[in-house]
């Protein structure tokens, strides 16, 4: 603290005097004002604001003080306030005159129980609108399988040649690895109890199953997903999507069917050239690190990998791919602000996507378990 500045303080005196001394600046008022929401003011009586102690004065002390005058009047008080230098006098009076601007800009805080109403009614009108933009697509849906003719074919091809040629180079890159990468730890445990062959087992089940449509989903949904969100909510936000409903088109059959369809095809494409990669990934650690030639492992995978292993995995794939396009065009719907809102909704998406096909991954796969699949 400035040795020529006191701190802030205020005091009240006989029940009728308010000592006010210090500096009723912004860094030091803080104290000042819990000790005034604290204070017990006498009703209908006269209260006299001594001001002639403050020793610096600004806009923040102002409000404080305004707002404590304010507070004894509603109590019944009749207040002056004395002693206070012409310069902050002026500055109290353009507080006094802009008051109702000011209260009506800044919100009143809330506390805790009602910040957590206010939560819940998010919570609740977020998964209403959810919920009625699942229901409008799967209305579209039902109009267009009434009639195909209504389905904008280059549209789903586009989709289709970017979510999904377009992504081949990384799925297959990141596939391989991972196949590489199970092989390579099994390898280190196989080879402890002489059992080199069962790494096909290991590699097999596990990458058609589970790992290989999983990584897929979830490169889809960083790669395609966040592209739908941020591509709906750019046309939102330079009101492209307004215009389109101007002349009568339907942004569901146009932006959001065309991208679900062509996900829906892409992906499990895309699910099977990750098999293949990751087996083949597998297949190479398995002949440098356990010598299993790959004669012998197409032969034991041919043996121990059964049909339905692949065809769970591929059967996931649909449903990941409904879950990434729908998630994404629902959150580029959903962004009313500018480029920052974009930003934010395109992060929303991804995370949304990737948690709600983990968790139908999970649900498959409790599910699979109690059916012996």
């Amino acid at each position: 603290m400035d040795d020529r500045v006191q701190q802030a303080a205020v005091s009240l005196v006989e029940g009728r005097t308010l000592r006010c001394r210090g500096a009723w600046t912004m860094p030091d008022v803080a104290p000042v004002e819990r000790a005034l929401r604290r204070m017990t003011w006498p009703a209908r009586s006269a209260l006299v604001f001594e001001a002639s102690g403050i020793e610096a004065f600004d806009t923040g002390g102002a409000v404080v003080l305004y707002r404590a005058l304010m507070e004894a009047r509603r109590q019944g008080c009749e207040v002056s306030i004395q002693g206070l230098r012409p310069d902050y006098a002026q500055l109290m009076s353009l507080v006094s005159s802009h008051w109702a601007a000011m209260v009506a800009e800044v919100a009143p805080r809330q506390n805790g129980s009602e910040r957590f109403r206010a939560s819940i009614r998010n919570r609740v009108a977020q998964g209403a609108g959810a919920l009625e933009f699942l229901g409008e697509s799967a209305t579209a849906l039902v109009r267009l399988v009434a009639s195909p003719r209504r389905l904008r074919w280059r549209s789903c091809l586009n989709s289709l040649r970017l979510d999904g040629v377009h992504a081949l180079p990384i799925t297959g890159l990141l596939t391989f690895l991972i196949g590489v990468v199970i092989a390579y730890q099994g390898a280190e445990q196989l080879r402890k109890f002489g059992t080199n062959i069962f790494i096909v087992d290991l590699v097999g089940i596990s990458l058609l199953r589970e790992i290989a449509p999983l990584i897929a989903a979830i490169l889809i949904a960083g790669r395609s997903g966040s592209a739908y969100a941020a591509q709906i909510g750019t046309m939102k936000v330079t009101e492209e999507l307004d215009a389109l409903q101007t002349f009568g088109l339907s942004p569901i059959e146009l932006l959001v069917l065309p991208r679900v369809l062509a996900l829906v095809v892409a992906l499990p494409l895309l699910t099977a050239y990750a098999d293949v990669l990751g087996v083949f990934g597998g297949m190479l650690i398995a002949s440098n690190q356990l010598n299993v030639s790959f004669t012998a492992f197409l032969s034991r995978f041919e043996e121990a990998v059964a049909l339905r292993h692949m065809l769970i995995g591929l059967g996931k794939a649909p449903f990941f791919a409904v879950i990434i396009a729908l998630v994404g065009c629902y959150q580029g719907f959903q962004i009313r602000g500018g480029v920052d809102d974009v930003g934010r909704h395109t992060t929303i998406s991804v995370v949304q996507s990737i948690f709600l096909v983990i968790i139908f991954d999970a649900i498959c796969s409790i599910l699979l378990n109690w059916w012996n699949l």
